[in-house]
């Protein structure tokens, strides 16, 4: 779920701290994703009509599969650096979250029952997506696919939206991309929704950046935290009434969550019974996380190719041509990602023994200035450059 609301409230509140960017935008870019969400998308929509799904001959789902090769080939074309995350032991105060999502998904199959019994294919198509869930299985597939791609894998100790942030923070990825806002509660101090959307969407990249977040709520990090637990998060029932309008005028007018109870009208907000808004509070504050150097190294390979044919044409009846194919995208992708983003010839070099040379010429055709520079026997100017 993430943090209910997020999104409109920050564009109802903070619309400098959010901007669209063109996928291309982040060439050369390192982005931590969370694989869990990804393959949730992927087993809704990818060859998915009704109850039908794609399988293997053995009939396996292999809808995970194919939407994790197809949209990593499309970063890695893009020119960009994917490390995939994926979550580990969820701590304990999401477990009731975790059993709620169980029992909707329950009722969401007794549905879909229903529906498949009464001919009635809206409702099919419907219920269907609400039973899908993400099993160890799919996690361990795409692990696997992955590693054969030669894209870095992390396994979270819990969490992997704050393994996710915590990567953005230690400056070994650019950003963070999910769909669960609550990446932003983690601290990432960049996040994108939509980077994983099928290029058919044609859905621009809407990117956030939490200081500004801060900036332009005029809040604290400590205050954003217990405003998103306001809003309602993962892990405990919010107050019933107060949403992120009323959440985000209250944490201005008190501060912190304490203070707010000290003052609200309890009979028009009933807390919730032993509410545990200060154990939320610290898995948002000090997540379990992996900060050590030697297990967050990452290394982009070349492609096993050998290996994707074995795992995806001979154990889940990927078409050979194709799985060829895209393995020279990948060789491709990567030598192009390998030039490095255009800012970084431009970057100022300390105690050059070149000396470089400048003046101002005119133009052959025109009248206005040309800048020009000399460095060593090499003269070059700005048209040469542009």
């Amino acid at each position: 779920m993430g943090i209910k609301g997020l999104t409109k409230l920050l564009a109802d509140n903070a619309p400098k701290a959010m901007k669209e960017q063109k996928f291309e935008s982040y060439f050369s870019r390192k982005i931590a994703i969370d694989a869990s969400m990804s393959i949730y998308q992927f087993l809704i929509v990818v060859g998915r009509s009704g109850t039908e799904m794609l399988t293997n001959e053995a009939g396996e789902v292999t809808s995970h599969l194919q939407g994790m090769f197809t949209r990593t080939i499309r970063l890695l074309e893009a020119g960009m650096k994917p490390i995939y995350v994926f979550d580990g032991q969820p701590p304990d105060l999401k477990k009731q979250e975790l059993a709620k999502r169980y029992s909707k998904r329950a009722d969401a199959t007794e549905d879909l029952a229903a529906a498949v019994e009464t001919g009635n294919k809206e409702d099919i198509e419907k219920f269907s997506k609400r039973t899908v869930k993400v099993t160890r299985q799919h996690n361990e597939d795409c692990k696997r696919l992955l590693k054969l791609m030669g894209v870095p894998v992390i396994e979270a100790p819990s969490e992997a939206e704050a393994q996710c942030a915590a990567l953005c923070k230690l400056g070994k990825v650019y950003a963070v991309a999910s769909e669960d806002m609550d990446s932003l509660t983690f601290g990432a101090p960049r996040f994108l929704r939509h980077l994983m959307d099928p290029s058919s969407r044609k859905v621009p990249v809407m990117e956030f950046e939490v200081a500004k977040i801060l900036e332009e709520l005029n809040l604290t990090m400590d205050q954003f935290i217990d405003l998103c637990i306001l809003s309602g998060c993962d892990y405990c029932d919010s107050i019933r009434g107060i949403g992120g309008q009323t959440a985000l005028k209250l944490i201005r007018q008190h501060g912190s969550i304490e203070n707010i109870l000290e003052n609200i009208n309890k009979e028009r907000y009933q807390i919730p019974t032993d509410w545990p808004y200060k154990e939320a509070r610290r898995l948002f504050k000090e997540p379990v996380v992996v900060t050590d150097e030697e297990q967050l190294e990452l290394n982009w390979s070349a492609p096993d190719e050998e290996g994707l044919i074995t795992f995806l044409v001979n154990e889940n009846g990927f078409n050979s041509d194709r799985v060829t194919k895209a393995v020279e995208k990948i060789k491709a992708a990567k030598n192009k990602s390998s030039q490095g983003r255009l800012e970084s010839f431009f970057k100022p070099i300390a105690n050059t023994s070149v000396p470089i040379k400048r003046k101002v010429c005119y133009h052959k055709y025109y009248k206005h200035p040309i800048l020009t520079f000399r460095i060593g026997h090499v003269t070059f100017s700005v048209e040469d450059i542009l």
